[in-house]
């Protein structure tokens, strides 16, 4: 492995799956490794065919998060913060992927990507938008509230750790 490779995986705070099996939305934690690498982590997704093709939760040194819905051959994406391509990786390839520029370090802290990734599934680009503007939010907290939108919110805070309450 690349210690390109090894950084992003230290990273992960987790990586998560969520896809619905006959209406029913399943989660599964995924290893830090397989979400290390964004053409890997594409590719590990699509071992989860369900009703609306994958969707990949990423959240990376409490920092920013990276969203990856597969579906067939389409994959999209949506990087929480172009800016972390500077020091990471992951997002540097997310932004290649999405055929961004490469920002500078003092560029504002801007999402990329596809803002209507989930639109489908219950939760539409302004909302998307509105939440991504929330730079007070941590990632997990972000894709809490991304989770809790599209249905699977209890099994999300289950998977990752939190307790309610």
């Amino acid at each position: 492995m690349s210690a390109e490779f090894d950084a992003n995986a230290e990273g992960v705070d987790f990586a998560l799956v969520a896809y619905r099996e006959e209406g029913v939305w399943q989660v599964q934690e995924l290893a830090a490794e397989d979400a290390a690498d964004l053409d890997r982590f594409a590719q590990e997704l699509r071992r989860f065919p369900g009703d609306g093709g994958a969707l990949g939760l990423v959240s990376i040194d409490e920092d920013f998060f990276l969203l990856v819905r597969v579906l067939g051959p389409q994959v999209k994406i949506l990087l929480s913060d172009v800016t972390a391509a500077t020091d990471w990786p992951i997002a540097r390839a997310a932004v290649d992927a999405l055929e961004l520029p490469v920002p500078d370090d003092d560029d504002e802290q801007l999402p990329g990507g596809d803002v209507s990734i989930v639109a489908d599934l219950g939760m539409g680009p302004m909302d998307m938008g509105a939440l991504l503007d929330d730079v007070g939010l941590y990632p997990d907290e972000m894709l809490g509230d991304i989770a809790a939108r599209l249905g699977f919110g209890s099994l999300f805070d289950e998977t990752i750790g939190v307790s309610a309450g």
